[in-house]
Protein backbone atom coordinates (compact mmCIF):
# COMPACT_ATOMS: atom_id res chain seq x y z
CA UNK A 1 0.00 0.00 0.00
CA UNK A 2 1.42 3.54 -0.88
CA UNK A 3 1.00 6.37 1.51
CA UNK A 4 0.83 9.94 0.64
CA UNK A 5 1.07 12.84 2.93
CA UNK A 6 -2.25 14.94 3.85
CA UNK A 7 -1.21 17.92 1.59
CA UNK A 8 -0.45 15.04 -1.51
CA UNK A 9 -4.34 14.07 -0.88
CA UNK A 10 -5.49 17.44 -0.83
CA UNK A 11 -3.31 18.85 -3.87
CA UNK A 12 -4.89 15.92 -5.47
CA UNK A 13 -8.65 16.10 -4.42
CA UNK A 14 -7.55 19.69 -5.62
CA UNK A 15 -6.85 18.76 -8.71
CA UNK A 16 -9.75 16.84 -9.67
CA UNK A 17 -12.46 18.75 -7.99
CA UNK A 18 -15.53 19.96 -9.54
CA UNK A 19 -15.76 23.36 -11.19
CA UNK A 20 -19.35 24.98 -11.04
CA UNK A 21 -19.86 28.15 -13.80
CA UNK A 22 -22.70 29.88 -14.02
CA UNK A 23 -23.14 31.12 -17.63
CA UNK A 24 -26.03 33.54 -19.04
CA UNK A 25 -26.04 32.91 -22.69
CA UNK A 26 -28.91 33.15 -25.45
CA UNK A 27 -30.08 30.18 -27.35
CA UNK A 28 -30.26 31.57 -31.36
CA UNK A 29 -33.12 30.85 -33.85
CA UNK A 30 -32.44 27.78 -35.07
CA UNK A 31 -32.53 26.03 -31.30
CA UNK A 32 -29.09 25.44 -31.04
CA UNK A 33 -27.43 26.77 -27.59
CA UNK A 34 -23.65 27.51 -27.88
CA UNK A 35 -21.22 27.29 -25.08
CA UNK A 36 -17.85 27.86 -25.11
CA UNK A 37 -16.24 28.30 -21.74
CA UNK A 38 -12.83 28.48 -20.80
CA UNK A 39 -11.70 26.46 -17.81
CA UNK A 40 -8.03 25.45 -16.43
CA UNK A 41 -7.31 22.49 -17.58
CA UNK A 42 -5.98 21.73 -21.38
CA UNK A 43 -5.52 18.72 -23.20
CA UNK A 44 -7.66 16.17 -21.14
CA UNK A 45 -11.14 14.75 -21.03
CA UNK A 46 -13.34 16.33 -18.72
CA UNK A 47 -17.29 15.08 -18.03
CA UNK A 48 -19.43 17.92 -18.28
CA UNK A 49 -23.52 18.18 -16.63
CA UNK A 50 -25.38 20.97 -18.41
CA UNK A 51 -28.57 22.41 -16.60
CA UNK A 52 -30.93 24.88 -18.10
CA UNK A 53 -33.65 26.97 -17.86
CA UNK A 54 -35.54 29.19 -19.96
CA UNK A 55 -35.62 33.09 -18.58
CA UNK A 56 -38.50 35.34 -18.59
CA UNK A 57 -38.15 38.08 -21.11
CA UNK A 58 -36.34 41.33 -19.30
CA UNK A 59 -38.18 44.27 -19.23
CA UNK A 60 -36.47 47.25 -21.17
CA UNK A 61 -37.76 50.89 -20.69
CA UNK A 62 -38.64 53.43 -23.63
CA UNK A 63 -34.82 53.51 -24.44
CA UNK A 64 -33.88 49.85 -24.82
CA UNK A 65 -32.19 49.43 -21.58
CA UNK A 66 -32.88 46.88 -19.09
CA UNK A 67 -35.42 48.30 -16.40
CA UNK A 68 -33.56 50.09 -13.47
CA UNK A 69 -30.37 49.30 -15.18
CA UNK A 70 -28.63 52.57 -14.00
CA UNK A 71 -30.21 52.41 -10.88
CA UNK A 72 -28.84 49.02 -10.38
CA UNK A 73 -25.49 49.89 -11.49
CA UNK A 74 -24.77 53.33 -10.52
CA UNK A 75 -21.81 53.66 -8.09
CA UNK A 76 -21.25 50.31 -8.87
CA UNK A 77 -16.86 51.86 -9.68
CA UNK A 78 -17.02 53.69 -6.07
CA UNK A 79 -14.57 51.39 -4.51
CA UNK A 80 -12.43 51.11 -7.58
CA UNK A 81 -12.62 54.61 -9.46
CA UNK A 82 -11.51 54.92 -12.90
CA UNK A 83 -8.48 57.66 -12.94
CA UNK A 84 -6.91 59.17 -16.23
CA UNK A 85 -3.20 60.27 -14.97
CA UNK A 86 -1.64 63.57 -16.64
CA UNK A 87 -1.03 61.58 -19.14
CA UNK A 88 -4.19 61.63 -20.79
CA UNK A 89 -5.98 59.10 -23.21
CA UNK A 90 -3.24 57.19 -25.60
CA UNK A 91 -3.75 58.25 -29.24
CA UNK A 92 -3.70 54.36 -29.62
CA UNK A 93 -6.90 53.95 -28.36
CA UNK A 94 -8.17 55.91 -31.54
CA UNK A 95 -6.73 53.41 -33.67
CA UNK A 96 -9.44 51.66 -36.29
CA UNK A 97 -10.87 48.31 -34.15
CA UNK A 98 -12.70 47.15 -37.05
CA UNK A 99 -12.08 43.01 -37.34
CA UNK A 100 -9.82 42.89 -33.55
CA UNK A 101 -12.26 40.64 -32.25
CA UNK A 102 -12.78 39.08 -35.08
CA UNK A 103 -12.13 35.00 -34.37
Amino acid sequence: MIERSQSEVELEAGRNAMQSIKVRQRVGADGILHLEIPTEIQESEVEVTVTYQKLPPQEVDERGWPVDFFERTYGICADDPIVIDDGGILEALDDDMEGVFDS
